[in-house]
């Protein structure tokens, strides 16, 4: 998903190279000019307003949004004595945030001693995603981590055969299903409705939430959990795959065309959860103001 985490080309997993003829760092950091308006919001108060985000990717980990100090409101950060070394950025200092009646602890930092080759980061403080209560681009709320402008999703009608079993019992047979590619990860399959046996669905209580899809609500089939899943009211941008259904290949035999279909390597999911406060009516397509 995007440029570092999962498998993408600066994560510690990725699957492919730069074709280079020298070895790479093991670590490599990005930072870029967000070129979008941003805000975060804590309680009913705005505590950064900006058009001159700065996103950083690093390794394994969501993109952050760091705000110049003159964009962040009067009186919001209270520096606190408490440091942390980043092994790359160098000492980071922390702050309490104030914004009306209510304070968050440790809710923000900046690094302050940056190396030359990092001072696209000076003067700037980066916000704990679940300390504050909403983010927005323009007028609309960006949840569960700061949207990543290399993340894609593309997906296609196909004519190829996907069958379903557990065990001999066949769950699903299709030769209508839609595949999804995500930046990061290899291709899911979902199937419509009509070409699932959806007695041998059984929902379970699992759900997580997708900054690009929504909320997934899991199902068991027999002893395998959480061996399927399904996107009821997907957001716009997927709304094709709503009401569809997935199917892990690790939990339930997947068979593509004949072939048997295992899960790739690194394909496992970080979680990361939604926004704290979030509602599911928050989560729905829209993300209303």
């Amino acid at each position: 998903m995007g440029l570092s985490w999962q498998q993408g080309p600066l994560a510690p997993g990725t699957v492919g190279q730069f074709l280079v003829p020298d070895p790479l760092p093991e670590r490599m950091l990005y930072a870029e000019p967000l070129r979008r308006r941003m805000q975060a919001r804590l309680g009913d108060n705005w505590v950064a307003d900006s058009e001159d985000v700065v996103l950083l990717h690093e390794p394994g980990r969501y993109p952050v949004a760091y705000f110049p100090l003159g964009d962040i409101a009067a009186d919001a950060l209270e520096r606190t004595e408490h440091t942390t070394e980043h092994q790359d950025l160098g000492p980071t200092s922390w702050f309490t945030v104030h914004a009306g009646p209510q304070t968050e602890q440790r809710a923000a930092w900046q690094h302050i001693d940056l190396p030359g080759h990092a001072k696209i980061l000076d003067e700037r403080v980066a916000f704990a995603w679940r300390a504050m209560d909403a983010y927005f681009e323009e007028d609309e709320r960006i949840v569960g981590h700061a949207a990543d402008a290399y993340h894609r999703i593309d997906i296609r009608s196909t004519s190829r055969h996907l069958v379903v079993r557990d065990g001999e019992r066949v769950i699903a047979d299709s030769r209508g299903p839609l595949v999804l590619y995500e930046s990061g990860f290899a291709p899911r399959w979902y199937i419509p409705r009509e070409d699932v046996d959806r007695s041998a669905l059984t929902p379970s209580e699992r759900q997580t939430f997708c900054p690009y899809k929504g909320m997934a609500g899991y199902y068991d089939i027999g002893s395998a959990r959480h061996a399927a899943w399904s996107y009821e009211d997907a957001w716009d941008e997927v709304r094709r795959i709503s009401g569809m259904v997935s199917f892990e290949p690790d939990e339930i035999q997947v068979d593509l065309d004949g072939v048997r279909q295992s899960l790739d390597p690194g394909q496992s999911v970080v979680s990361h959860g939604a926004d704290r406060n979030l509602d599911p009516d928050e989560a729905a397509p829209g993300r209303p103001a």
